[in-house]
């Protein structure tokens, strides 16, 4: 089963969860901001973008701006930047879903297409 971290009050998060109701795939959904993605998620989800930790963050969100993330990935490891993300789900881009063979951050319809969701 999937699980996928989510935020009722973002519009892609709602057609995300749409999109797997209307195909009839069951899943769990977890509230990113009261229960973030663990560091070994995000750690799975980094690889699957190939490393690119920008694909990680909602860089349009406010405590993005408001906390300099932008700035602070210049100087963090990628263990530390994981580890900021995994304690604060408003980091984090929206929607995370994980299966077993899935790991995708956003909602992204042609990588969604290529996962079979």
């Amino acid at each position: 089963m999937l699980k996928i971290y989510a935020y009722r009050g973002c519009g892609t998060c709602r057609a995300a969860l749409a999109r797997l109701d209307a195909a009839g795939t069951p899943y769990t959904e977890i509230p990113i901001r009261e229960q973030p993605s663990s560091v070994a998620e995000l750690t799975r989800v980094l690889r699957s973008v190939d490393g690119e930790l920008k694909r990680l963050c909602n860089t349009s969100g406010q405590e993005y701006r408001a906390l300099k993330v932008a700035d602070q990935l210049k100087r963090l490891t990628t263990d530390q930047a994981i580890a900021l993300l995994s304690s604060n789900g408003n980091l984090c881009k929206r929607p995370v879903v994980l299966g077993p063979k899935i790991a995708l951050v956003g909602f992204q319809t042609t990588e969604w297409d290529a996962a079979g969701l």
